[in-house]
């Protein structure tokens, strides 16, 4: 069957689907590298692993498979700024981009956000080239909770997070 949805109309229609936003991390020779993420889920239980979808073209992607390793922290309502600086709507590149927020060394070695919702610290256990994109699927060898709040969301172009549902 031939694909006929057409780049763009797939960019548009993937702009409905709210997704959680991460800040995925790493650092190895070439110091500190992270982007701002979506395209991040769980892909097994047991053993603990997870995936994050990294454009290949990013310096991230090179610092990640360099590194064979990586941080996804979860952010909150209150990292919105972070979220902006790491996406490169701010102009900072590389370790400028961790000048700002709380940081720790995880288990792997990789960045860890202090007050992220949660961070799983993974192993790089395998890359998959697919289109634009690689696929790292990490081992995750430590997990931490974190500070309270509200998911950070991104759906439509936009920040957001879930509505409180009003009480009865």
């Amino acid at each position: 069957m031939k694909n006929s949805a057409s780049p763009a109309d797939f960019k548009h229609a993937m702009r409905r689907l709210a997704a959680g936003v991460t800040l995925v991390t790493t650092a190895g020779r070439g110091g500190r590298a992270g982007l701002t993420a979506t395209a991040v889920c769980s892909l097994s239980a047991d053993p603990p692993r997870l995936l994050v979808c990294v454009n290949r073209d990013s310096a991230p992607n090179r610092a990640i498979a360099a590194a064979k390793r990586f941080c996804v922290n979860v952010l909150g309502t209150r990292h919105r700024a972070l979220a902006l600086r790491f996406a490169g709507a701010t102009g900072v590149q590389g370790e400028e981009r961790f000048a700002k927020g709380s940081w720790t060394v995880g288990a792997t070695g990789s960045p860890v956000l202090a007050d992220a919702l949660a961070s799983f610290d993974c192993a790089l256990v395998e890359a998959i080239q697919s289109g634009t994109h690689t696929i790292f699927v990490g081992a995750v060898h430590a997990v931490e909770t974190h500070a309270k709040g509200a998911p950070l969301l991104y759906a439509s172009g936009a920040f957001g997070t879930l509505a409180r549902p009003k009480p009865k």
